[in-house]
C-alpha cells in the first residue's frame, strides 16, 4: 500500500518538476554559439544545467601504433542555477536528471572552445530517452563555456607498460537542453 501511495504522489511531482523546467524555459534564450553548434530552428530552449566533473580517458594506441589517449567517458554532477543538484551525466553520453528522465546522445557537430586548455563544444543529437519527465522530450543538447578536461599529454601514455591506464581530468561545462516547440 505504502509503495502505491508513493507512486500515486510521484506521478504529480515529476508533473511539477516538468511544468516549473517548461515556465522557466520562457526565460531562458539561445546562447550565443557558432553555426556549426546551433540548435535546430524548430527547437527551444528546455532548461540549462552547469556540470562539474571529470572526462575519463584510457591509455591506448592510434592505428599507427603511437601513444594516444581516448575518451573513456565523462562523470558529471548536474546542478541548476541555484546549485541544487538536479542530476548526473556519464558515458553513452547520457545525462539523467533526478525526476527519473534521461537521454542519449551523439555528437553531430563541434568546435574549439574559445580557452585553448579546455575541450571543445558540441552539439548533440538525441538518440534514445528513457523515464518521464523533463528530458524524455529533449532533441538537442550543446556542450559550451567549457573549462578544462582535455586528455594529458601523449607522452604521459606507455599501452604496452601501463595496459588500460586511466587518467581523470577536471572539467566543467554548461549543457543547454532543447526540445521541439509546441505548435
Amino acid at each position: 500500500m505504502m509503495g502505491r501511495l508513493f507512486s500515486m504522489r510521484a506521478a504529480p511531482l515529476a508533473a511539477l518538476i516538468g511544468f516549473a523546467a517548461l515556465l522557466h524555459a520562457q526565460a531562458l534564450t539561445r546562447p550565443e554559439v557558432p553555426e556549426a553548434i546551433k540548435a535546430p530552428a524548430g527547437e527551444t530552449v528546455l532548461f540549462r544545467a552547469h556540470a562539474s566533473g571529470v572526462q575519463i580517458y584510457l591509455c591506448g594506441q592510434t592505428a599507427d601504433g603511437k601513444p594516444q589517449w581516448t575518451l573513456k567517458a565523462p562523470e558529471a554532477e548536474l546542478r541548476d542555477e541555484r546549485g541544487a543538484l538536479i542530476g548526473r551525466h556519464f558515458a553513452g553520453p547520457s545525462w539523467r536528471h533526478n525526476d527519473g528522465s534521461e537521454v542519449t546522445g551523439k555528437a553531430v557537430a563541434r568546435v574549439e572552445s574559445p580557452d585553448p586548455g579546455s575541450i571543445p563544444w558540441l552539439l548533440v543529437s538525441a538518440v534514445t530517452h528513457a523515464g518521464h519527465g523533463v528530458l524524455e522530450h529533449v532533441g538537442s543538447i550543446q556542450r559550451i563555456h567549457t573549462q578544462g578536461g582535455q586528455p594529458p599529454p601523449a607522452s604521459t601514455c606507455d599501452p604496452v607498460k601501463e595496459k588500460d591506464k586511466q587518467a581523470s581530468r577536471p572539467y566543467s561545462a554548461d549543457y543547454y537542453f532543447y526540445a521541439p516547440a509546441e505548435k
